[in-house]
Protein backbone atom coordinates (compact mmCIF):
# COMPACT_ATOMS: atom_id res chain seq x y z
CA UNK A 1 0.00 0.00 0.00
CA UNK A 2 1.41 3.52 -0.85
CA UNK A 3 2.20 5.84 2.16
CA UNK A 4 -0.59 8.37 2.56
CA UNK A 5 0.99 11.66 3.69
CA UNK A 6 0.41 13.56 6.89
CA UNK A 7 -1.95 17.05 6.14
CA UNK A 8 -3.17 19.77 7.61
CA UNK A 9 -7.00 19.76 7.14
CA UNK A 10 -6.64 22.26 4.48
CA UNK A 11 -4.28 19.93 2.62
CA UNK A 12 -0.80 21.05 3.45
CA UNK A 13 1.64 17.96 3.80
CA UNK A 14 2.98 18.43 7.14
CA UNK A 15 6.26 17.05 9.32
CA UNK A 16 6.09 18.37 12.82
CA UNK A 17 2.91 16.42 14.29
CA UNK A 18 4.39 15.48 17.84
CA UNK A 19 6.28 18.41 19.01
CA UNK A 20 5.40 22.27 19.15
CA UNK A 21 7.48 24.55 17.51
CA UNK A 22 9.15 26.71 20.14
CA UNK A 23 12.24 29.14 20.85
CA UNK A 24 15.02 26.82 21.58
CA UNK A 25 14.47 23.57 23.06
CA UNK A 26 13.30 24.74 26.37
CA UNK A 27 11.96 27.86 25.34
CA UNK A 28 8.00 28.57 24.85
CA UNK A 29 5.54 28.32 22.05
CA UNK A 30 5.38 30.02 19.35
CA UNK A 31 2.12 31.98 17.89
CA UNK A 32 2.85 30.84 14.63
CA UNK A 33 2.42 27.40 14.90
CA UNK A 34 -0.63 26.94 13.01
CA UNK A 35 -0.97 23.10 13.24
CA UNK A 36 -1.07 22.86 17.44
CA UNK A 37 -3.71 25.66 16.81
CA UNK A 38 -5.41 23.59 14.38
CA UNK A 39 -5.42 20.39 16.80
CA UNK A 40 -6.40 21.98 19.54
CA UNK A 41 -8.91 24.01 18.19
CA UNK A 42 -10.86 20.95 16.64
CA UNK A 43 -10.08 19.10 19.62
CA UNK A 44 -12.71 21.11 21.81
CA UNK A 45 -14.83 20.71 19.46
CA UNK A 46 -15.11 16.92 18.62
CA UNK A 47 -18.08 16.49 21.18
CA UNK A 48 -21.72 17.88 19.13
CA UNK A 49 -24.40 18.02 21.93
CA UNK A 50 -25.37 14.66 23.37
CA UNK A 51 -29.02 13.65 22.59
CA UNK A 52 -31.62 14.77 25.31
CA UNK A 53 -32.88 11.14 24.88
CA UNK A 54 -31.64 8.27 23.45
CA UNK A 55 -28.05 9.46 23.80
CA UNK A 56 -26.28 5.94 24.25
CA UNK A 57 -26.63 3.69 21.09
CA UNK A 58 -25.24 1.86 18.40
CA UNK A 59 -26.42 1.01 15.07
CA UNK A 60 -25.70 -1.31 11.65
CA UNK A 61 -26.92 -1.16 8.16
CA UNK A 62 -29.01 -3.84 6.73
CA UNK A 63 -31.30 -5.03 4.13
CA UNK A 64 -35.32 -4.83 3.73
CA UNK A 65 -37.09 -7.17 1.97
CA UNK A 66 -41.00 -7.37 1.05
CA UNK A 67 -42.01 -10.50 1.39
CA UNK A 68 -45.83 -10.08 0.80
CA UNK A 69 -47.72 -8.12 -1.23
CA UNK A 70 -49.50 -5.19 0.72
CA UNK A 71 -50.47 -3.00 -2.27
CA UNK A 72 -53.88 -2.98 -1.36
CA UNK A 73 -53.44 -0.96 1.79
CA UNK A 74 -50.45 1.45 0.65
CA UNK A 75 -49.22 2.72 -2.49
CA UNK A 76 -45.67 3.35 -1.56
CA UNK A 77 -43.39 2.04 -4.42
CA UNK A 78 -41.25 0.14 -2.02
CA UNK A 79 -44.24 -2.23 -1.51
CA UNK A 80 -45.18 -2.15 -5.20
CA UNK A 81 -44.13 -5.91 -5.58
CA UNK A 82 -42.28 -8.89 -3.49
CA UNK A 83 -38.91 -8.71 -3.87
CA UNK A 84 -38.26 -5.04 -3.61
CA UNK A 85 -35.72 -4.25 -1.44
CA UNK A 86 -33.95 -1.01 0.01
CA UNK A 87 -30.91 -0.35 2.09
CA UNK A 88 -31.58 0.66 5.63
CA UNK A 89 -29.70 1.77 8.50
CA UNK A 90 -30.91 0.89 12.10
CA UNK A 91 -30.19 2.65 15.64
CA UNK A 92 -30.91 0.69 18.82
CA UNK A 93 -30.51 2.89 22.15
CA UNK A 94 -31.37 3.28 25.17
CA UNK A 95 -33.46 5.86 26.28
CA UNK A 96 -33.23 7.99 29.88
CA UNK A 97 -29.42 7.43 30.58
CA UNK A 98 -26.68 9.57 29.61
CA UNK A 99 -23.98 8.10 26.59
CA UNK A 100 -21.87 6.63 29.16
CA UNK A 101 -25.23 4.75 31.11
CA UNK A 102 -24.95 0.84 30.51
CA UNK A 103 -26.60 -1.14 27.93
CA UNK A 104 -28.60 -3.69 30.56
CA UNK A 105 -30.22 -0.31 32.57
CA UNK A 106 -33.91 -0.89 33.14
CA UNK A 107 -35.47 1.50 30.38
CA UNK A 108 -37.78 1.37 27.31
CA UNK A 109 -35.12 0.54 23.84
CA UNK A 110 -35.23 3.13 20.89
CA UNK A 111 -35.76 0.71 17.77
CA UNK A 112 -35.58 3.28 14.96
CA UNK A 113 -35.24 2.58 11.51
CA UNK A 114 -34.15 4.44 8.01
CA UNK A 115 -35.52 2.95 4.75
CA UNK A 116 -33.26 4.71 1.68
CA UNK A 117 -36.55 3.91 -0.91
CA UNK A 118 -36.84 5.01 -4.17
CA UNK A 119 -39.46 7.37 -2.95
CA UNK A 120 -36.80 9.15 -0.45
CA UNK A 121 -36.17 8.28 3.32
CA UNK A 122 -38.65 6.64 5.00
CA UNK A 123 -38.11 7.23 9.30
CA UNK A 124 -39.96 4.79 11.18
CA UNK A 125 -38.89 5.69 14.85
CA UNK A 126 -40.20 3.65 17.65
CA UNK A 127 -38.87 1.69 20.77
CA UNK A 128 -39.32 -1.87 21.73
CA UNK A 129 -42.55 -1.81 23.33
CA UNK A 130 -46.14 -0.91 21.67
CA UNK A 131 -47.29 1.84 24.17
CA UNK A 132 -45.82 4.97 25.70
CA UNK A 133 -45.94 6.23 29.16
CA UNK A 134 -48.32 8.99 27.69
CA UNK A 135 -50.85 10.18 25.08
CA UNK A 136 -49.81 13.75 24.46
CA UNK A 137 -46.64 15.14 23.87
CA UNK A 138 -47.03 18.61 26.39
CA UNK A 139 -46.31 16.04 28.86
CA UNK A 140 -43.04 14.47 27.18
CA UNK A 141 -40.22 17.29 28.79
CA UNK A 142 -42.18 16.87 32.39
CA UNK A 143 -41.65 12.68 31.34
CA UNK A 144 -38.18 12.97 30.68
CA UNK A 145 -37.43 15.45 33.05
CA UNK A 146 -38.23 12.82 36.09
CA UNK A 147 -36.65 10.14 34.23
CA UNK A 148 -32.97 12.08 34.68
CA UNK A 149 -31.10 13.98 37.36
CA UNK A 150 -32.34 15.65 40.21
CA UNK A 151 -31.99 19.72 40.12
CA UNK A 152 -30.44 20.19 43.82
CA UNK A 153 -28.73 16.47 43.66
CA UNK A 154 -27.70 15.98 40.37
CA UNK A 155 -28.60 12.33 41.18
CA UNK A 156 -31.28 9.78 39.82
CA UNK A 157 -34.30 10.03 41.77
CA UNK A 158 -37.00 7.32 42.37
CA UNK A 159 -39.15 9.72 44.46
CA UNK A 160 -39.52 12.04 40.90
CA UNK A 161 -40.26 9.17 38.93
CA UNK A 162 -42.61 7.64 41.13
CA UNK A 163 -44.20 11.01 41.83
CA UNK A 164 -44.99 11.78 38.81
CA UNK A 165 -46.04 8.01 37.74
CA UNK A 166 -48.28 7.82 40.74
CA UNK A 167 -50.31 11.56 39.52
CA UNK A 168 -50.26 9.90 35.60
CA UNK A 169 -51.93 6.39 35.65
CA UNK A 170 -51.99 6.93 32.26
CA UNK A 171 -48.57 5.49 32.25
CA UNK A 172 -49.50 2.11 34.04
CA UNK A 173 -49.50 0.19 30.80
CA UNK A 174 -45.94 1.10 29.90
CA UNK A 175 -44.51 0.80 33.35
CA UNK A 176 -46.26 -2.42 33.99
CA UNK A 177 -44.03 -3.45 30.67
CA UNK A 178 -40.90 -1.72 32.09
CA UNK A 179 -40.78 -3.40 35.39
CA UNK A 180 -41.33 -7.05 34.02
CA UNK A 181 -38.41 -8.68 32.42
CA UNK A 182 -39.38 -7.24 29.24
CA UNK A 183 -37.86 -3.97 30.54
CA UNK A 184 -34.52 -5.61 30.23
CA UNK A 185 -33.47 -7.12 27.12
CA UNK A 186 -30.90 -9.38 26.44
CA UNK A 187 -28.77 -7.05 23.91
CA UNK A 188 -30.99 -5.53 20.80
CA UNK A 189 -30.70 -8.65 18.26
CA UNK A 190 -33.84 -10.33 20.79
CA UNK A 191 -35.97 -7.76 21.15
CA UNK A 192 -39.05 -6.50 19.05
CA UNK A 193 -39.31 -3.27 17.69
CA UNK A 194 -42.87 -1.16 16.86
CA UNK A 195 -43.81 1.70 15.49
CA UNK A 196 -46.13 2.18 18.76
CA UNK A 197 -47.55 5.26 17.20
CA UNK A 198 -50.93 4.82 14.81
CA UNK A 199 -49.95 5.69 11.09
CA UNK A 200 -51.72 5.99 7.32
CA UNK A 201 -51.79 4.15 4.67
CA UNK A 202 -53.07 5.20 1.05
CA UNK A 203 -53.22 3.00 -1.80
CA UNK A 204 -53.83 4.20 -5.43
CA UNK A 205 -57.25 4.44 -5.17
CA UNK A 206 -56.56 6.82 -2.68
CA UNK A 207 -58.21 5.11 -0.31
CA UNK A 208 -56.88 5.72 3.76
CA UNK A 209 -56.63 3.19 6.93
CA UNK A 210 -54.86 3.27 10.14
CA UNK A 211 -51.68 0.97 10.46
CA UNK A 212 -49.31 0.20 13.53
CA UNK A 213 -45.88 -1.30 12.81
CA UNK A 214 -44.65 -4.32 14.83
CA UNK A 215 -41.04 -5.57 14.24
CA UNK A 216 -40.84 -9.15 15.29
CA UNK A 217 -37.14 -10.77 15.99
CA UNK A 218 -36.72 -14.04 14.26
CA UNK A 219 -34.11 -14.67 16.88
CA UNK A 220 -36.74 -15.15 19.57
CA UNK A 221 -37.52 -13.02 22.63
CA UNK A 222 -34.71 -13.21 25.36
CA UNK A 223 -34.91 -11.12 28.50
CA UNK A 224 -32.90 -10.63 31.53
CA UNK A 225 -34.25 -10.74 35.39
CA UNK A 226 -33.19 -7.73 37.56
CA UNK A 227 -30.03 -9.12 39.00
CA UNK A 228 -28.73 -10.37 36.10
CA UNK A 229 -28.80 -6.89 34.55
CA UNK A 230 -27.31 -5.38 37.56
CA UNK A 231 -24.52 -8.17 37.34
CA UNK A 232 -23.92 -6.92 33.38
CA UNK A 233 -24.22 -3.82 34.17
CA UNK A 234 -21.13 -4.06 36.27
CA UNK A 235 -19.01 -6.02 33.91
CA UNK A 236 -19.59 -5.16 30.54
CA UNK A 237 -21.94 -1.49 30.40
CA UNK A 238 -21.41 -1.89 26.10
CA UNK A 239 -23.17 -5.13 26.17
CA UNK A 240 -25.92 -4.97 23.99
CA UNK A 241 -23.70 -2.65 21.35
CA UNK A 242 -21.10 -5.67 21.97
CA UNK A 243 -23.32 -8.34 21.17
CA UNK A 244 -24.69 -6.63 18.10
CA UNK A 245 -21.33 -5.95 16.68
CA UNK A 246 -19.91 -9.45 16.85
CA UNK A 247 -22.77 -11.12 15.75
CA UNK A 248 -22.57 -9.10 12.36
CA UNK A 249 -18.47 -9.61 12.64
CA UNK A 250 -18.71 -13.37 12.78
CA UNK A 251 -21.83 -12.85 9.95
CA UNK A 252 -24.17 -14.46 12.03
CA UNK A 253 -26.78 -11.45 10.95
CA UNK A 254 -30.13 -10.63 12.92
CA UNK A 255 -32.94 -10.31 11.38
CA UNK A 256 -36.41 -9.31 11.62
CA UNK A 257 -40.43 -9.90 10.43
CA UNK A 258 -42.40 -6.55 9.53
CA UNK A 259 -46.16 -6.97 10.02
CA UNK A 260 -48.58 -4.66 9.98
CA UNK A 261 -52.06 -4.02 11.90
CA UNK A 262 -54.39 -2.33 9.68
CA UNK A 263 -57.92 -0.61 10.96
CA UNK A 264 -60.58 1.12 8.33
CA UNK A 265 -61.73 4.79 8.79
CA UNK A 266 -64.74 3.52 9.61
CA UNK A 267 -63.81 0.81 12.47
CA UNK A 268 -61.71 4.13 13.93
CA UNK A 269 -64.75 5.63 14.27
CA UNK A 270 -66.60 2.99 15.92
CA UNK A 271 -63.88 1.64 18.23
CA UNK A 272 -64.92 1.58 21.59
CA UNK A 273 -61.74 3.41 22.77
CA UNK A 274 -59.16 6.12 21.06
CA UNK A 275 -57.65 3.89 18.24
CA UNK A 276 -54.70 6.82 18.35
CA UNK A 277 -54.32 6.69 21.91
CA UNK A 278 -50.37 5.68 22.38
CA UNK A 279 -50.98 4.06 26.19
CA UNK A 280 -53.03 1.11 24.26
CA UNK A 281 -52.78 -2.05 21.81
CA UNK A 282 -54.84 -2.97 19.54
CA UNK A 283 -56.12 -6.46 20.14
CA UNK A 284 -54.72 -8.94 17.48
CA UNK A 285 -57.28 -10.77 17.64
CA UNK A 286 -59.42 -8.23 16.01
CA UNK A 287 -56.54 -6.83 14.14
CA UNK A 288 -54.31 -9.74 13.11
CA UNK A 289 -50.59 -8.75 12.22
CA UNK A 290 -50.07 -9.23 8.49
CA UNK A 291 -46.64 -9.67 7.43
CA UNK A 292 -44.80 -7.37 5.01
CA UNK A 293 -41.36 -8.22 4.93
CA UNK A 294 -37.45 -9.08 6.67
CA UNK A 295 -35.13 -6.63 7.83
CA UNK A 296 -31.35 -8.11 7.88
CA UNK A 297 -28.96 -6.20 9.66
CA UNK A 298 -25.60 -7.35 8.04
CA UNK A 299 -22.85 -4.21 7.94
CA UNK A 300 -21.46 -2.32 11.20
CA UNK A 301 -20.79 1.31 10.01
CA UNK A 302 -16.84 1.60 9.07
CA UNK A 303 -17.13 5.22 11.85
CA UNK A 304 -19.29 5.24 14.62
CA UNK A 305 -19.32 8.95 14.82
CA UNK A 306 -19.93 9.57 11.29
CA UNK A 307 -23.03 7.04 10.77
CA UNK A 308 -24.20 6.35 14.35
CA UNK A 309 -24.02 9.19 16.00
CA UNK A 310 -24.67 11.37 13.29
CA UNK A 311 -27.48 9.75 12.08
CA UNK A 312 -31.62 11.51 12.81
CA UNK A 313 -34.83 9.76 12.09
CA UNK A 314 -37.55 11.63 12.24
CA UNK A 315 -41.39 10.30 12.56
CA UNK A 316 -41.94 13.41 9.66
CA UNK A 317 -39.78 11.33 7.04
CA UNK A 318 -42.48 9.46 5.41
CA UNK A 319 -42.50 8.22 1.56
CA UNK A 320 -46.00 8.52 -0.63
CA UNK A 321 -48.47 5.94 0.67
CA UNK A 322 -47.02 6.08 4.04
CA UNK A 323 -48.56 9.01 6.67
CA UNK A 324 -49.59 10.17 9.71
CA UNK A 325 -52.32 10.38 11.55
CA UNK A 326 -54.53 12.21 15.14
CA UNK A 327 -52.01 10.59 17.81
CA UNK A 328 -50.96 13.48 19.81
CA UNK A 329 -47.85 12.07 20.73
CA UNK A 330 -47.08 11.76 16.73
CA UNK A 331 -48.21 15.38 16.58
CA UNK A 332 -45.67 15.95 18.89
CA UNK A 333 -42.73 14.15 17.37
CA UNK A 334 -43.33 15.43 13.97
CA UNK A 335 -42.14 18.73 15.36
CA UNK A 336 -39.63 17.34 18.23
CA UNK A 337 -37.53 15.54 16.27
CA UNK A 338 -36.72 17.60 13.56
CA UNK A 339 -35.91 20.61 15.69
CA UNK A 340 -33.69 18.38 18.14
CA UNK A 341 -31.17 17.53 14.76
CA UNK A 342 -31.50 20.85 13.77
CA UNK A 343 -30.06 22.38 17.28
CA UNK A 344 -28.10 19.19 17.32
CA UNK A 345 -26.76 18.74 13.53
CA UNK A 346 -27.63 22.34 12.04
CA UNK A 347 -29.94 22.96 9.07
CA UNK A 348 -28.83 21.15 6.53
CA UNK A 349 -28.64 17.61 8.83
CA UNK A 350 -29.89 15.62 5.98
CA UNK A 351 -27.06 16.32 3.86
CA UNK A 352 -24.95 14.14 6.00
CA UNK A 353 -24.31 11.10 4.25
CA UNK A 354 -26.07 8.95 6.92
CA UNK A 355 -28.97 10.89 6.68
CA UNK A 356 -28.77 11.50 2.69
CA UNK A 357 -31.68 10.20 0.48
CA UNK A 358 -30.42 7.83 -2.30
CA UNK A 359 -32.67 10.25 -4.62
CA UNK A 360 -31.83 13.49 -6.02
CA UNK A 361 -32.72 16.41 -3.64
CA UNK A 362 -34.70 19.44 -5.07
CA UNK A 363 -35.73 22.64 -3.27
CA UNK A 364 -35.04 26.32 -2.59
CA UNK A 365 -33.36 25.88 1.33
CA UNK A 366 -30.31 27.31 0.87
CA UNK A 367 -27.50 28.30 2.99
CA UNK A 368 -27.09 27.27 6.95
CA UNK A 369 -24.38 25.84 8.74
CA UNK A 370 -22.42 23.01 6.65
CA UNK A 371 -24.07 23.19 3.31
CA UNK A 372 -22.32 20.87 1.23
CA UNK A 373 -24.03 20.23 -1.40
CA UNK A 374 -23.41 23.17 -3.67
CA UNK A 375 -26.25 25.05 -2.10
CA UNK A 376 -28.24 25.34 -5.33
CA UNK A 377 -25.60 26.68 -7.79
CA UNK A 378 -26.81 29.33 -9.22
CA UNK A 379 -29.99 29.01 -9.57
CA UNK A 380 -32.89 30.77 -7.37
CA UNK A 381 -34.11 30.38 -4.21
CA UNK A 382 -37.39 31.32 -4.21
CA UNK A 383 -40.42 29.40 -5.94
CA UNK A 384 -42.45 30.16 -8.25
CA UNK A 385 -39.64 30.77 -10.99
CA UNK A 386 -39.13 31.58 -14.42
CA UNK A 387 -35.53 29.81 -14.42
CA UNK A 388 -35.44 26.32 -13.05
CA UNK A 389 -37.61 23.26 -14.13
CA UNK A 390 -38.61 22.11 -10.34
CA UNK A 391 -42.06 21.42 -10.64
CA UNK A 392 -44.68 20.06 -8.00
CA UNK A 393 -46.11 16.20 -9.40
CA UNK A 394 -49.84 16.57 -8.49
CA UNK A 395 -49.52 12.65 -8.76
CA UNK A 396 -48.15 12.40 -4.87
CA UNK A 397 -51.12 14.68 -3.83
CA UNK A 398 -52.34 13.19 -0.50
CA UNK A 399 -56.31 12.92 0.09
CA UNK A 400 -58.30 15.28 2.29
CA UNK A 401 -58.21 14.77 6.10
CA UNK A 402 -61.66 15.07 7.45
CA UNK A 403 -61.88 16.23 10.95
CA UNK A 404 -64.60 14.41 13.14
CA UNK A 405 -64.69 18.47 15.00
CA UNK A 406 -64.47 21.83 13.76
CA UNK A 407 -63.94 23.34 17.48
CA UNK A 408 -60.47 23.72 18.24
CA UNK A 409 -59.78 22.99 22.06
CA UNK A 410 -58.28 20.58 24.66
CA UNK A 411 -59.84 17.09 23.53
CA UNK A 412 -62.76 15.95 26.00
CA UNK A 413 -62.06 12.17 26.24
CA UNK A 414 -64.77 9.29 25.74
CA UNK A 415 -64.89 7.79 29.31
CA UNK A 416 -62.81 4.71 28.12
CA UNK A 417 -59.87 6.36 26.83
CA UNK A 418 -59.32 7.49 30.56
CA UNK A 419 -59.29 3.55 31.66
CA UNK A 420 -55.84 3.19 32.36
CA UNK A 421 -56.17 -0.36 34.20
CA UNK A 422 -57.69 -2.68 31.72
CA UNK A 423 -55.17 -3.53 29.21
CA UNK A 424 -52.13 -3.49 32.30
CA UNK A 425 -54.05 -5.68 33.76
CA UNK A 426 -54.84 -8.27 31.36
CA UNK A 427 -50.70 -8.57 30.64
CA UNK A 428 -50.27 -9.15 34.62
CA UNK A 429 -52.83 -11.88 34.66
CA UNK A 430 -52.77 -13.20 31.04
CA UNK A 431 -49.37 -12.90 29.06
CA UNK A 432 -46.89 -12.95 32.22
CA UNK A 433 -45.97 -16.12 33.53
CA UNK A 434 -46.16 -17.04 37.23
CA UNK A 435 -42.12 -16.33 37.26
CA UNK A 436 -42.80 -13.09 35.40
CA UNK A 437 -45.46 -11.79 37.70
CA UNK A 438 -43.05 -12.72 40.63
CA UNK A 439 -40.07 -10.96 39.56
CA UNK A 440 -42.55 -7.70 37.87
CA UNK A 441 -43.56 -7.69 41.71
CA UNK A 442 -39.39 -7.74 42.91
CA UNK A 443 -38.70 -5.26 40.05
CA UNK A 444 -41.46 -3.11 41.23
CA UNK A 445 -40.85 -3.52 44.96
CA UNK A 446 -36.98 -2.43 44.59
CA UNK A 447 -37.53 0.97 42.58
CA UNK A 448 -40.14 2.06 44.98
CA UNK A 449 -38.18 1.35 48.27
CA UNK A 450 -35.65 4.20 46.58
CA UNK A 451 -38.45 6.96 47.22
CA UNK A 452 -37.88 9.19 50.11
CA UNK A 453 -39.30 12.85 51.81
CA UNK A 454 -41.80 13.87 53.23
CA UNK A 455 -44.29 12.82 50.62
CA UNK A 456 -43.13 9.60 50.78
CA UNK A 457 -46.31 7.88 52.66
CA UNK A 458 -48.85 10.03 49.89
CA UNK A 459 -46.99 8.89 46.86
CA UNK A 460 -46.74 5.36 47.83
CA UNK A 461 -50.50 5.27 48.57
CA UNK A 462 -51.59 6.76 45.23
CA UNK A 463 -49.37 4.65 43.34
CA UNK A 464 -50.49 1.48 44.88
CA UNK A 465 -54.34 2.53 44.74
CA UNK A 466 -53.43 2.66 41.02
CA UNK A 467 -51.74 -0.82 41.28
CA UNK A 468 -54.94 -2.20 42.73
CA UNK A 469 -57.33 -1.15 39.95
CA UNK A 470 -54.72 -3.11 37.78
CA UNK A 471 -54.90 -6.27 40.39
CA UNK A 472 -55.10 -7.30 43.46
CA UNK A 473 -52.82 -9.45 43.94
CA UNK A 474 -50.24 -7.04 42.14
CA UNK A 475 -51.16 -4.19 44.80
CA UNK A 476 -51.11 -6.93 47.82
CA UNK A 477 -47.57 -8.36 46.63
CA UNK A 478 -45.98 -4.98 46.00
CA UNK A 479 -47.52 -3.80 49.24
CA UNK A 480 -45.75 -7.09 51.33
CA UNK A 481 -42.59 -6.79 49.75
CA UNK A 482 -42.37 -2.65 50.60
CA UNK A 483 -43.42 -3.63 54.52
CA UNK A 484 -46.68 -1.51 54.37
CA UNK A 485 -49.82 -2.74 55.37
CA UNK A 486 -51.97 -2.20 52.75
CA UNK A 487 -56.24 -2.28 53.68
CA UNK A 488 -57.71 -3.86 50.78
CA UNK A 489 -61.01 -2.58 51.58
CA UNK A 490 -59.79 0.83 52.33
CA UNK A 491 -57.05 0.37 49.48
CA UNK A 492 -54.99 2.52 52.52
Amino acid sequence: MKNKKLTTTSGRPYFENEDSMTVGPRGPVLLQDFYLHEKLAHFNRERIPERVVHAKGTGAFGKFTVTKDITRYTRAKLFSKVGNSCRVFVRFSTVGGEKGSADTERDPRGFAVKFYTEDGNWDLVGNNTPVFFIKDAKKFPDFIHTQKRDPKTNLKSPTMMWDFWSLNPESLHQIMILFSDRGTPDGYRFMNGYGSHTFSMINKKDEKVWVKFHFKTQQGNRTLTGPQAEEIKGKDPDYSQRDLVDAISKKDFPRWTLKIQVMTEEQAKKFRWNPFDLTKVWPQKEFPLIEAGVMELNEIPANYFADVEQSAFAPSHTVDGIGLSPDKMLQGRILAYPDAHRYRLGANYEQIPVNRPIVPVHHHQRDGFMNVDGNGGSSPNYYPNSFDDIVVDKNYKEPAMKFDSNVADTYDRNYKDDDHYTQPGNLFRKVMTEEQRKNTVSNFVGSLKGITGPKKKEILTCQLDHFYKVDKELALGIAKGLGIKYDVKTKK
